[in-house]
């Protein structure tokens, strides 16, 4: 992924910020604070990391804007999110509020080489119906076990 180097942690708020950014004309760090249920200090303090890294510019008790690098920053974290989110639901055949979960928890150690591979595997199965016919058999193999959507 051509981004700068970030910690999960940051990597988590870049993605927040992008994604409320997608939905509301501006970004301020209450709405990003509640958004990831933490406090205000951390907001400030993880935007001040973004903002040395050229991803967004903000302003003392200003919003939050999101710079031309942080915008595809951003829809890169979102996609990979997506991606492995999908992966989860249609492959392995995760509840999806577990694979969202998991998502969120996988997605910032894995290598940009991994993820292509994912997103390769998907578009082969989208791309060949009789692939679709493994997934099924997976589905049937799952059920009678007992372990299709839960944790077992």
């Amino acid at each position: 992924m051509d981004k700068p180097d970030l910690s999960p942690s940051v990597e988590d708020y870049m993605k927040a910020i992008y994604n409320i950014a997608q939905t509301n004309k501006v970004v301020r760090v209450r709405d990003l604070a509640k958004h990831l249920n933490v406090k205000m200090p951390s907001v400030v303090n993880a935007v001040k990391n973004l903002e040395n890294k050229g991803l967004v510019i903000h302003e003392n008790y200003g919003y939050i804007e999101i710079t031309e690098l942080g915008e595809r920053v951003g829809k890169q974290l979102k996609n990979r999110h997506e991606i492995l989110t999908e992966f989860l639901v249609k492959v392995l055949q995760v509840e999806n509020s577990i694979a969202v979960d998991d998502a969120c928890s996988i997605e910032h150690y894995l290598n940009s080489v991994t993820v292509q591979r994912v997103v390769d595997l998907l578009e082969f199965l989208k791309y060949d119906t009789d692939n679709a016919k493994w997934i099924e058999k997976f589905r049937e193999f799952l059920s009678k076990k007992g372990t299709i959507n839960n944790c077992e």
